[in-house]
């Protein structure tokens, strides 16, 4: 595996990440064979009167037992092994000698171009283990793992058992659920706020079994997909068509009342489904203005109950909508992707026959502008740094703000609708800023810059850093103004509640990064900002807009903290600290660490 670090958005910001290289089963067999010489283990004892040596220990984050039989492996794959059965494992690291010092990874080492004679390294250990064993997650962000000082003799690696959700699905008499399907849903953390994505489907086995397994802890929602009636009795043309409407767990109509099923580490989770047998009717709808051949994603949902569950299909071929649903009240709602991207939304009734003559009209989707208005206070390098579009190379427009990075994120907890970034500049003499493609819907706009802050987001009167901006049927809204300062104010602090054993590595290998500290806006504005602490608690942050803030800090960066929602902020008041921030204001504070277990 190779190290790097990979950015995870504005709020979570830097992590590191694993790119695989050769199979780690393998590398774990040749290990044992003894056949890998460069893979330092146990057995690796030629020069074990002269080694450097690590120890570990791999336990059960939950429970604190050792887990036997875990592979332990550094991230450029010099170090690999097995612990025994007390979760124990050991590296003789070698001194760096001239068979071996151009292996270490890209350190220090290589041999210099032109000679034979490698260069002397000066550290041999690596500086990041990770630990995988079936039954356990294992995180590609290398969470799952430990930092290690050069100083450091002696680690332990906690490893967060997985999570399942396991269950039946039983149908009235003797029928059998096998071949249906169920659906899992995942609630996940996007700029702040909550949505719903889906995690992954299971078959039901003949048993009426389903299995949902390596799901780490969060909040889940499952239903069983639509099923029509393979009965052979009724395939004939002519006769009613019977099936399965989604039934949401525990035995819900909809997704909105199905119950959330809050799943802990190492927890399982039994549920059961009983989906009940309906007539289904065929519906077919027009589309006046759809395109032959462009293929349009369809959604279906009962009114005023959005969520996943019913399908329809389209034909591109003849340009219409089919498929089967049973009596009730839908809304259908068709999106098409590319270039120039369109939407359409119906109402329809099904009630005891079939639907047709039912028409649809597609909506373009439509472009919106920003405008951004700079009052900065001191002179600004706005950067030189170039593009490049379709293989041409530019030099990067310094009338065109190129140091904000924007998105609109939709504000509905369920949808197929993505984020939407800006329009990459169409050449070096491109100055505008563009949503392009934006099909109808209400979105939050999150507006991040490199220079300063952003002070105002406004749309035809509208505070859009408070309210969402709504987006109509064909017609674009006005142009968002947006105004950056640079007269923000600066934090310093420290941390209460550091330990000796408080990420002693860091939470970024190789770095003096400990933690993570949150800049999190009240309702009297101001922006998400976010900061790292040292090893000695010390944090700095500048260009912090003006508001009143919760300040909280944590061990590790928190992907699913939903700041937006201000309910659920306050449960962390009793470690936050509060804080205003004027423009051009200088602040030290001291904020309590949140640890892992509260």
């Amino acid at each position: 595996m190779a190290f790097c670090l990979e950015r995870l958005g504005p709020v979570r910001g830097w992590a590191p990440c694993m790119q695989s290289l050769p199979a780690l089963a393998l590398g774990s067999a040749l290990l044992v064979c003894g056949g890998f010489a460069p893979l330092f283990g146990q057995g690796n004892t030629a020069t074990a009167d002269q080694a450097d040596v690590l120890r570990g220990t791999v336990m059960n984050g939950l429970t604190r037992e050792p887990i036997g039989r875990a592979l332990v492996v550094s991230p450029d794959n010099r170090f690999a092994t097995m612990t025994d059965d007390r979760g124990r494992f050991e590296f003789r690291i070698p001194p760096v000698d001239s068979g071996h010092a151009d292996q270490a990874s890209g350190a220090p080492g290589a041999i210099e171009a032109g000679t034979r004679q490698p260069q002397p390294v000066a550290n041999n250990r690596p500086n990041f283990l990770t630990a995988r064993k079936n039954g356990f997650l294992f995180d590609n962000s290398g969470m799952q793992g430990v930092s290690i000082t050069p100083e450091q003799s002696d680690v332990t690696i906690a490893l967060v058992p997985e999570a399942r959700i396991v269950g039946h699905v039983i149908l009235a008499g003797s029928e059998e659920a096998n071949g249906m399907r169920v659906q899992l849903y995942r609630r996940q953390v996007l700029e702040g706020s909550a949505h719903w994505v889906p995690t992954g489907n299971a078959e039901v086995r003949s048993d009426g079994e389903f299995r949902f397994a390596d799901l780490s802890a969060g909040s889940y929602k499952v239903f069983t997909e639509e099923s029509l009636d393979r009965d052979p009795v009724t395939s004939n043309r002519r006769a009613q068509v019977f099936g399965y409407p989604p039934v949401y767990y525990p035995a819900a109509a909809d997704f909105v009342g199905a119950a959330v099923i809050q799943l802990a580490a190492g927890e399982t989770f039994q549920a059961s489904l009983s989906p009940v047998k309906r007539e289904y009717y065929p519906v077919k709808i027009g589309v006046t203005n759809g395109a032959v051949g462009v293929q349009l994603e369809v959604e279906v949902w009962r009114q005023g109950h959005e969520g996943p569950g019913y399908s329809l299909g389209y034909n591109f071929r003849d340009g219409t909508i089919g498929g089967s649903l049973p009596n009730g009240n839908y809304t259908v709602q068709v999106v098409s992707r590319g270039t120039s991207s369109s939407m359409g939304i119906a109402n329809i009734s099904v009630n005891g026959g079939p639907l047709s003559g039912a028409m649809m009209t597609l909506v373009p989707s439509v472009a919106i502008i920003l405008h951004v208005t700079e009052q900065f206070q001191h002179p600004v390098n706005k950067g030189t740094a170039g593009f490049t579009i379709d293989s041409r190379s530019f030099t990067a427009n310094e009338r065109r703000p190129n140091y904000l990075h924007a998105t609109l994120v939709p504000v509905e907890e369920f949808g197929l609708k993505p984020t939407y970034s800006l329009r990459p500049p169409t050449g070096p003499e491109d100055e505008s800023l563009v949503f392009e493609n934006v099909p109808p819907g209400r979105y939050r706009v999150h507006v991040e810059s490199g220079i300063g802050y952003v002070a105002a987001i406004d749309c035809g009167g509208a505070d859009l850093q408070r309210v969402p901006l709504d987006v109509g049927f064909g017609a674009s809204p006005p142009p968002i103004e947006i105004t950056v300062r640079d007269d923000g104010g600066e934090v310093r602090g420290s941390i209460d509640g550091l330990s000796n054993s408080t990420n002693r590595g860091g939470v970024i290998p190789g770095t003096q990064l400990a933690g993570i500290v949150y800049f999190v806006p009240m309702t009297d504005g101001g922006q998400m900002k976010q900061a790292w602490f040292q090893r000695d608690g010390s944090f700095q942050v500048q260009q912090v807009s003006p508001g009143t803030y919760r300040v909280l800090a944590f061990e590790q960066q928190q992907p699913e903290l939903e700041f937006a929602n201000q309910e659920l902020m306050s449960r962390f008041d009793s470690k936050a600290q509060l804080i205003s921030i004027v423009a051009g204001q200088s602040e030290n504070l001291r904020v309590s660490l949140i640890t892992a277990n509260e």
